[in-house]
């Protein structure tokens, strides 16, 4: 019977917000509390809501101060010189602006934000693309790469949603996965250099963009006043503070994030009307994605309290052929790049990794295991028609949908296998588990 329930819920939750009939915010709340009350546990129900939300609040709290950090770094203008210093080392040849491209979209997508990225990335270089001749679709396919290799950043999304949905710290997952991501890194300027070769055999070296373009003015923040040229060096120097603490892990993520805020806030903004602006223009991101962790803990809070996990990950092991079982983590890495491509994160994150790491439990492989497996394959995630900002990017680019998934598939699996091929050997996450 249970069983029955927590496939039965998994479904419907992944039925509803992939046809959109409600969003994954009040699907994660609703669609839990009805099959809990169906299956007549109405009477623990409250508990394990909270038992849920309580394990998440840390990750929330986070993910909040972790969006409002970086894009307190980005309206200051902290990224503005190394955004200005790559257009100008670019100039007009093709090799350069297409690995141009890829840094610039590196550097950017920081904030975890595609929109975001997209607008300013495509703001900066499609003019170059366009006066030299150079596809667009290099372009696209160059910023989407890199944007999925940041979106494993912990307050990009899905590696908060794989905390989340197995009540894991989320620089546990990330940590360790840097060396690997930074694989994915050389892989995406490799990519970049190759274009770039071929486009400078098609097109020549043209030397005629430098001067052309004043880029003393360009700026990725999109507050003119809220920018602190002034400011850079200690921008710049507590961003570096924050990133060593964080690897370093002298505090836990959520306190780091809520401190250097808290500074970078009194240091750039010290009025109070002007903290209060800040704040409110990026509410909307923060209560998005904030809002949606809470959700997610009455879900994980009911599916584990019923024990319908514990019942789903049981059925799930008797299908696996024993022979398969200790190589969950590999496999969750690779059904990470079509699971995500044909569903969304939250149906990924919150209905299939709960039960995969459940089942690799018993091959002795660890829930922090199978959420850095299954965070691999998001260079491909981004390709799907399922996520919106795809849509901005592409139609900011100039392009059709169709022509930037077949120019940047091959490549966004390449990423992933690269990443996973570095996961491996660096033992992030283990080929093969044992009883």
């Amino acid at each position: 019977m249970l069983t029955f329930l927590g496939f039965a819920m998994v479904i419907t939750f992944m039925y509803l917000i992939m046809t959109k009939r409600l969003s994954a915010l009040i699907a994660l709340i609703i669609v839990p509390i009805v099959f809990a009350l169906f299956g007549g546990f109405a009477a623990g129900i409250g508990k394990m809501m909270i038992d849920g939300i309580t394990k998440l609040a840390p990750t929330g709290v986070m993910l909040m101060f972790a969006i409002l950090y970086f894009a307190l770094m980005i309206d200051s203008g902290l990224f503005d010189p190394a955004v200005r210093k790559i257009l100008k080392l670019v100039k007009g040849d093709p090799l350069k602006v297409s690995v141009g491209t890829a840094v610039l979209a590196l550097v950017v997508s920081l904030d975890g934000d595609g929109a975001t990225t997209y607008m300013i990335c495509v703001a900066a270089m499609l003019p170059l693309y366009s006066r030299i001749g150079m596809s667009p679709r290099i372009m696209a396919g160059l910023i989407i790469l890199a944007g999925g290799v940041m979106n494993m950043t912990p307050w990009g999304g899905p590696t908060a949603r794989a905390a989340s949905a197995l009540h894991v710290d989320p620089s546990d997952i990330f940590v360790p996965m840097i060396p690997a991501m930074l694989a994915g890194v050389l892989a995406i300027l490799a990519i970049a250099y190759f274009y770039g070769l071929r486009e400078r055999k098609r097109l020549g070296e043209l030397h005629v963009l430098g001067d052309e373009i004043d880029h003393s003015e360009i700026s990725v923040s999109q507050y003119p006043d809220a920018r602190r040229p002034k400011l850079i060096l200690f921008n710049g120097a507590l961003t570096i503070a924050l990133m060593g603490a964080l690897i370093a892990g002298l505090l836990p993520l959520p306190v780091l994030f809520m401190v250097a805020f808290s500074i970078a806030m009194i240091v750039n903004y010290p009025c109070l009307q002007q903290q209060k602006d800040r704040i409110a223009a990026h509410a909307g991101s923060v209560l998005a994605v904030v809002g949606l962790i809470f959700a997610a803990g009455i879900f994980t809070g009911i599916l584990s309290g019923t024990g319908m996990v514990d019942a789903m990950s049981k059925s799930l092991l008797a299908v696996i052929p024993p022979a398969l079982g200790p190589y969950l983590a590999p496999i969750t890495a690779l059904v990470s790049m079509p699971f995500t491509f044909f569903m969304s994160n939250d149906a990924f994150y919150y209905g299939v990794l709960p039960v995969l790491a459940e089942a690799a439990s018993h091959y002795g492989i660890s829930a922090v295991e199978m959420a850095r497996a299954s965070i691999v394959g998001q260079p491909v995630h981004l390709l799907s028609p399922l996520v919106p900002s795809t849509y901005l990017l592409v139609a900011l680019s100039g392009i059709e949908f169709g022509d930037h998934q077949r120019f940047t598939l091959k490549w966004a699996v390449l990423v992933c296998l690269c990443i996973l091929l570095a996961a491996l050997l660096l033992g992030t996450f283990p080929l093969y588990g044992s009883l």
